[in-house]
Order: C-alpha cells, then sequence, then structure tokens
C-alpha cells in the first residue's frame, strides 16, 4: 500500500524543538540538483529551487487532473558540504557545494516526471530542467532537531546535536542535511523552521 505524503511528512519531518532525536528515514524518491556557490547571492541556486517547486507542483497537479488524490506537496531539503570543511567554520560559503531536493510520492514514475518537465518548461529554463534527475535517497539512521530562528543562529543547535550524538555512542559522517519548513522568501527570520539533520553511525 502507498505511504500517504501526510504520514510521511509527519513521522520524519516533525522533531522537536527542544531535544534531538535519533530515528531511521527510509528511501525515498526525490528530485535532486546539485550545485556550488554561496546560495545567498548566486542566480544558480535560485534557479534550482524555481525549477524544483515548479516541478513539484507540475506533477501534482497533472497527477489531480488524471484523477490521483490531493497530496501535501514535500518540503525543500538541502545536501551541504566542502572539499574544505573549514569553510563551514569561517563563513567562506563561496566555497558550499550542495544538493537541493524535494521528496516525491512514492508512486511517481520517471515517465511522469519527464512529462512534467515538458509541461514546466514554459516557466523554467530548459538548460536547469535538464539537470534535474529524479532518484531514490536512503539516509537511514540520523539524529535530527527543529531549528526556528535565523540559519546563522543554527550553530547551537548543531553542536547539541553533535554532542548528543557522541553521548550515545554515535560518530557523525555524511553530508549536513537541512529541510525547510514553510517558504523562507515570505517568514521573517526570526521565524523560519529548518529540520537540521545529519547522518550518524556506531
Amino acid at each position: 500500500m502507498a505511504s500517504d505524503p501526510k504520514d510521511l511528512i509527519k513521522r520524519f519531518y516533525s522533531p522537536s524543538v527542544k531535544e534531538p532525536e535519533i530515528i531511521t528515514i527510509p528511501s525515498m524518491n526525490y528530485l535532486m540538483i546539485n550545485g556550488h556557490g554561496d546560495p545567498n547571492n548566486n542566480p544558480a541556486y535560485s534557479a534550482v529551487v524555481s525549477a524544483l517547486y515548479t516541478l513539484s507542483y507540475t506533477l501534482k497537479f497533472e497527477l489531480k487532473k488524471a484523477g490521483t488524490p490531493e497530496y501535501k506537496v514535500f518540503p525543500l531539503e538541502g545536501l551541504w558540504w566542502s572539499e574544505n570543511m573549514d569553510s563551514f567554520l569561517t563563513g567562506d560559503k563561496s566555497a558550499w557545494d550542495w544538493t537541493m531536493m524535494m521528496a516525491q510520492p512514492e508512486w511517481i514514475s520517471d515517465i511522469q516526471v519527464n512529462a512534467a518537465k515538458e509541461k514546466a518548461v514554459v516557466k523554467v529554463d530548459r538548460a536547469v530542467l535538464d539537470e534535474v534527475r529524479f532518484e531514490p535517497f536512503e539516509e537511514g539512521l540520523v539524529i535530527q532537531m527543529m531549528h526556528i530562528g535565523p540559519y546563522s543562529a543554527e550553530g547551537p543547535n548543531i553542536a547539541r546535536m553533535h554532542a548528543f550524538a557522541k553521548e550515545k555512542g554515535y560518530a557523525l559522517f555524511g553530508k549536513h542535511h537541512e529541510i525547510y519548513i514553510g517558504n523562507p522568501q515570505k517568514a521573517a527570520p526570526e521565524k523560519l523552521k529548518t529540520i537540521l539533520r545529519q547522518p550518524i553511525r556506531r
């Protein structure tokens, strides 16, 4: 039986604001696109985010026309890393690499994604759409918590997560993962909601 996106969002996208939690994230299918550089002044980053939202909503509306029950669109997510991890400490965002992505309901197929790309080309540059890939991503065991406030103030909560994982006997690995709840372009910085997520292992 197919999983309802609302149930998945409730289970995996609603961590506590007060304490980190350890949870296993299953394999899910994503629209994904890679990029590089400071997201704050990078036209390519804005184009990528726009493409992901446009494709996700195009899929939703086209499937609704075909008789698929309406579903909640998943939030925007980002994986962040750098060849020089010191750039995260120094704030040199120009050195950052990223993968922006949005999960999709498990019943969506490659054929439907390709059809949505053809519809979306009137709003999104073809070159950007061609870079969007549709593939499974399984994160597995992670530690996560909800951060409320500006992105620049995430540090203390990230430190809490890392300390909590170490206390429980886990090691950190993989890429820093952020999930943006709501629309960051409309919310005031102090009201931004961001899920901070980090893969862990024994």
